[in-house]
């Protein structure tokens, strides 16, 4: 009888803060920018140049501690984790090894049969990150750009509590929920912003005793990371079952070959040389700062849920949607506390929204348009101003740049025309123009209708209602 084998996996998630200025400088933390311009001597390691601490570092990650059931150390301070990489200004980084700033949490999730299950926190740290190496394949030569470096991150390191792709999907899907609640990071996978490394292992089923594990680095997307745990699980059942030894190392997973290969042994905290930064003062939390913090939380998706059934009375797969990103549960609240009808905003935003973030790869943190033009716009299309077709092409032109919808639909000729006068007047000379349809109206083809209002919408160059063009058709025919 086959042998039948279950994954062991924990996961170390690196998630970039939404702090302005890095962790221990004043330089900027924005994404791009020309290389080696975000940079100062402390971000780069000149000797003599001394950190400080960013307050709302601590801050973000006492908060996302809180947020995931986590005890908070009062007392704690920072580490050097000495190696070498060209990357690396200073050759150590700055982290927390001794004394994290929270330890012994919990996120609840759910397993891949969809029944809830805990995944345990081990605790989550703070640290610099690094600078970025850029090959130049044309010089044969490697650049470094500093820009990242002293960018602030915590590390959230899970117990190993997940025993499938799905599990570690859901637990990173929940990880990003709670810290973009709570704006601490905008988990951006893309931007680097949000980063797992995956540690699995291979045991036969109801064994107790953990089998030899493999780290997989810096994965940044969803899909990279169920293709790695898979890649992985296979390699090294195949291991096991040839009579092999898996090794531990750190492994690098590559998505376009679809397989892993080895970058160096896995490496203990002794490797690394840890001591107690000598140059930065130790943490002291007190529990009016805690207090504070708590009292400060976001609705976090879960309570949000709940009310927006009972409040707004929206289908439950519309709500599951907008509370899937804070910035859409924001524009929803905000545009039906402005009076616009609950379900017409979701609409809005389950449909034209998505569709357009979807074709143009954004995600909703990006979304230009605020909550007071799509509530005009909204209006307007109940009023009767605009068709739902012209409501489209302005919306389009909103989710660009953000255009005051009254404004830029009257400066286009895009509000209808409510002269029935003027509307009947061209109506009688499409119908005068188009006996064939008429006569297959009259024969009992209802459909040939829609041709006469086609021709009508076309005069009228879409300033026309097509409800009250169907209504003056109907009574002149």
């Amino acid at each position: 009888m086959a042998k039948e084998y279950e994954i062991v996996i924990g996961l170390e998630v690196h998630v970039e803060l939404a702090t302005k200025t890095k962790i221990f400088c004043g330089c900027s933390t924005a994404f791009g920018g020309a290389p080696n311009t975000h940079t100062c001597p402390v971000c780069t390691g000149m000797p003599g140049s001394l950190p400080v601490l960013n307050k709302q570092v601590l801050e973000y990650a006492i908060a996302v501690g809180l947020a995931t059931n986590c005890e908070i150390t009062r007392y704690g301070k920072f580490d050097r984790k000495n190696y070498f990489y060209p990357d690396n200004p200073q050759n150590y980084q700055i982290s927390q090894l001794y004394l994290p700033i929270c330890h012994d949490g919990k996120v609840e999730i759910l397993d891949k049969d969809g029944n809830p299950k805990f995944v345990g926190i081990h605790e989550i740290h703070m640290e610099e990150d690094a600078g970025k190496l850029i090959h130049d394949e044309w010089e044969d030569a490697s650049l470094v750009d500093y820009n990242r470096s002293g960018v602030p991150l915590i590390e959230i390191v899970s117990e190993p509590d997940m025993r499938s792709a799905e599990e570690v999907i859901n637990y990173l899907e929940k990880l990003r929920m709670i810290v973009q609640y709570l704006g601490a990071s905008d988990c951006k996978l893309q931007e680097g912003s949000m980063r797992a490394d995956v540690n699995l292992s291979v045991r036969e089923k109801g064994s107790d005793k953990f089998g030899t594990r493999t780290e997989m680095k810096n994965l940044n997307s969803f899909t990279a990371i169920t293709h790695a745990i898979e890649g992985e699980m296979n390699r090294q059942i195949d291991l096991i079952e040839a009579g092999e030894k898996v090794v531990q190392e750190t492994r690098r997973w590559d998505d376009t070959k679809g397989a892993s290969y080895a970058m160096r042994s896995k490496e203990d905290a002794q490797d690394y040389r840890y001591f107690p930064d000598p140059d930065l003062v130790p943490i002291v939390v007190s529990q009016e700062m805690v207090d504070a913090i708590k009292a400060n939380e976001p609705e976090f998706r879960e309570a949000k849920m709940a009310r927006y059934k009972d409040e707004y009375g929206i289908p439950e797969y519309d709500i599951e949607i907008i509370t899937g990103s804070k910035q859409l549960a924001d524009i929803f609240e905000e545009t039906t506390a402005l009076g616009a009808d609950a379900k017409k905003v979701s609409n809005w935003l389950m449909g034209e929204t998505m569709r357009l973030l979807k074709e143009r790869s954004m995600d909703p943190q990006d979304i230009k348009f605020t909550a007071v033009h799509l509530a005009k716009l909204i209006e307007m299309v109940e009023k009767k101003e605009l068709n739902n077709t012209n409501a489209k092409v302005v919306f389009e032109v909103m989710f660009e740049s953000d255009v005051e919808p009254e404004s830029y639909a009257k400066e286009k000729n895009l509000v209808i025309v409510n002269d029935t006068g003027a509307l009947q007047k061209v109506i009688e000379e499409v119908i005068a123009n188009n006996p064939k349809a008429v006569e297959d109206y009259h024969s009992g083809k209802e459909k040939a209708i829609g041709a006469l209002v086609g021709q009508t919408m076309k005069a009228m160059k879409g300033q026309a209602d097509p409800g009250e063009i169907n209504r003056i058709i109907k009574s002149l025919l």
